[in-house]
């Protein structure tokens, strides 16, 4: 673990299981199982002395923190740049896909605002380094998505690929801590909620 007064604490939580009969991805609801363990966000995060909450906007990810920004009194900035990559149709055989993209960064879809795994990677580092920047030495919760936040492990630790993606795609509530020197990444952890 890093030690000094301005290291930075992320705690990333991907959020909980959706309502895929919701096609629409901003507008995706939580299941009712989803917003029950959404609970064990706010169990796990309730110690960990949290400065700021930011998420991206889409419904699922604010969903999964509001109970804890209920119960804490902070707030949830929400910021573009945090949502999840954008596919730009329905995906029926996902996995195939998903495989396809992460075997080449820059793959995308034709189809209108599809987005490929670098240019998600791209916005998502851009919008944690403004993050870091302004915050500081802080602690910061982040809401996030599956795809969007494997990007982010991968920018620091470029061994986490297709394999490591796949293993997490079912884990619903998620957290990856972070902790960052500037806007260095010193130390990642990845936490399952469900045996704590």
């Amino acid at each position: 673990m890093v030690r000094g007064e301005f290291v930075t604490r992320v705690y990333f939580v991907r959020h909980a299981e959706t309502d895929i009969s919701v096609k629409e991805d901003a507008i995706r609801p939580l299941s009712a199982k989803g917003m029950r363990e959404s609970l064990l966000v706010t169990e796990f995060l309730q110690d960990k002395s949290i400065d700021v909450i930011l998420s991206s906007p889409y419904k699922r990810t604010l969903d999964t923190l509001v109970d804890f920004s209920s119960k804490s009194g902070i707030g949830i900035d929400t910021n573009e740049d945090f949502r999840e990559r954008a596919v730009g149709v329905w995906v029926e055989d996902f996995n195939e896909f998903a495989s396809r993209q992460w075997s080449d960064f820059s793959y995308k879809l034709d189809a209108p605002e599809s987005e490929s795994l670098q240019e998600t990677q791209d916005r998502n580092i851009r919008a944690l380094n403004d993050a870091l920047k302004i915050h500081q030495g802080k602690n910061i919760a982040i809401g996030t998505h599956g795809t969007a936040l494997s990007t982010i492990i991968n920018y620091y630790d470029n061994g986490y690929r297709y394999d490591d993606f796949m293993n997490m795609v079912h884990i619903m509530p998620w957290v990856v801590m972070m902790e960052f020197d500037g806007l260095s990444c010193e130390n990642i952890v990845k936490i399952d909620l469900f045996s704590n």
